[in-house]
């Protein structure tokens, strides 16, 4: 489905508010009070981190110990949960967003009645309808007063945080976080993915016949449609430091740095497509996920073959931009793809960046630590079922990753030595989705680390749970 917007291709006025990023004032159409036609949890007790056992009947997996600490039923039982997103300052407000395949996207507190005020029971989850198809994406902004949710109909949906002048809120309480204006509707082609700007309401959309969106928010006003994809446009993401380029990969094997301002890529190039080749293949040549190291100078593209290019790219001193193939990465199994990648700083920042790595998941249930400089693995963490997604560990625990697995459990790493510190149970089907972020001020980790951190997961059962290490 496409818009029939006509995109705005003024490039000083792009390049302008690419760079300022100032929010102007719209009007708004919907106020959604979380009171209405809110779900409501079907389970009220903490649950023992010792157990009880999940019993499995005849036919079904092995019973496993339930782990989590609370949990959450969102979507329609049977509706799988497709996406999932933590507030940028989570667990300040301890706000997520879903997406699921009953066309709703839900926002919702994780944390159970006994670990504050501020939780699933005071905080009802909310709604996000407007989609007719299966919500497969949804993000909140930098600054979390946005959320987005993206569709497989093709449409782009947005809410803004808004607390009523009538309502006596305390800043940071439940009630305050409880009222969400609705924005805007964009259309655009079936969306893979939502990104926004770092620095503002600047939001991007990849979607499955290869164009890039990028809209302004609040009005909704297309800025650009990036037109280079032959394919799905599989990732993308606003490289650093900077963030004023947008860089984007698809399943026609390109990889692209767009300047957004005049809508034209500053480089492109075919990553696993030989030289020469007569036909293009999708599940043979093409890229599937995408990461940026944190000086934006090397960037991973992981392939539907199972293989990763590491791509340097060299900033010349007028504008040009050079992009060279530096290392091909060949540690998982032929033929099943790389989901996720990430560049993770060992050294925490210091050292001057030279801790810098690179992890990789695949569909072959492997979990790779790479060394960036020789392209040599350094840990293999292996699991016994394709790796769904994959999160990093925010700072002082930046060392540990979390996965989530088709085998309903998800499993925490030691990758400077691939040593598995945590398995997560609860989830009655494959786990689909995974964030982290710090748990509450005050919590002690119950594995000894240096900062206790939550774990939020999504399911195929369309059930959202919370634990914590």
């Amino acid at each position: 489905m496409m818009s029939t917007q006509e995109p705005t291709r003024d490039a000083d006025q792009l390049a302008e508010e690419l760079e300022d990023v100032v929010l102007a004032a719209e009007d708004v159409d919907e106020v959604i009070d979380d009171d209405e036609d809110a779900p409501h949890d079907e389970e009220d007790e903490v649950k023992d981190p010792n157990g009880p056992v999940i019993e499995a009947e005849e036919g079904e997996p092995e019973a496993r110990p339930d782990t989590a600490i609370s949990g959450t039923f969102l979507h329609t039982p049977g509706s799988a949960m497709f996406a999932l997103a933590l507030h940028p300052t989570f667990p300040n407000p301890p706000l997520a967003v879903s997406g699921g395949q009953d066309d709703l996207g839900y926002l919702f507190c994780p944390l159970h009645p006994t670990l504050g005020s501020f939780n699933r029971d005071t905080f009802a989850p909310i709604p996000l309808r407007g989609h007719e198809d299966s919500v497969v994406a949804a993000a909140f902004s930098s600054d979390g007063e946005y959320v987005a949710t993206g569709g497989l109909d093709g449409r782009v949906r947005v809410w803004r945080h808004a607390t009523p002048k009538r309502v006596q809120a305390a800043e940071g309480s439940a009630d305050a976080w409880k009222y969400w204006e609705f924005v805007t509707s964009v259309e655009a082609g079936e969306v893979s993915w939502l990104k926004w700007h770092p620095k503002g309401p600047v939001l991007s959309a990849g979607c499955e016949d290869g164009t890039v969106w990028l809209w302004s928010l609040p009005s909704g006003r297309t800025m650009t449609v990036l037109s280079s994809h032959t394919m799905e446009a599989t990732a993308g993401v606003f490289p650093p430091p900077a963030g004023k380029q947008l860089l984007t990969a698809a399943l026609d094997s390109t990889l692209v740095l767009w300047n957004p301002s005049a809508g034209v890529p500053e480089f492109k190039m075919t990553v696993f497509q030989p030289p020469g080749a007569r036909s293009l293949d999708p599940a043979i040549h093409g890229i599937t996920s995408l990461a940026v190291a944190p000086n934006g100078a090397l960037v991973a593209a992981g392939g539907a073959n199972g293989k990763i290019k590491l791509v340097a790219i060299a900033r010349g001193e007028v504008i040009d931009v050079k992009a060279e193939v530096v290392h091909t990465l060949e540690g998982h199994e032929r033929g099943e793809s790389v989901e996720a990648l990430a560049f993770v700083d060992l050294h925490g920042g210091s050292y001057g960046g030279k801790g810098v790595v690179l992890l990789s998941a695949g569909t072959d249930g492997r979990v790779i630590l790479w060394d960036t400089t020789t392209g040599r693995m350094r840990q293999v963490m292996v699991h016994p079922e394709a790796i769904t997604g994959m999160v990093c560990h925010p700072a002082p625990c930046h060392y540990l990753v979390t996965t989530a697995c088709a085998d309903r459990t998800l499993r925490t790493w030691d990758m400077r030595s691939g040593q598995l510190i945590a398995e997560h149970h609860g989830h009655a089907a494959a786990v689909n989705c995974v964030a982290v972020s710090p748990a509450l001020d005050g919590d002690v980790s119950p594995l000894g680390l240096p900062q206790a951190q939550f774990i939020v997961s999504g399911g195929d059962e369309g059930a959202s749970l919370l634990f914590r290490i």
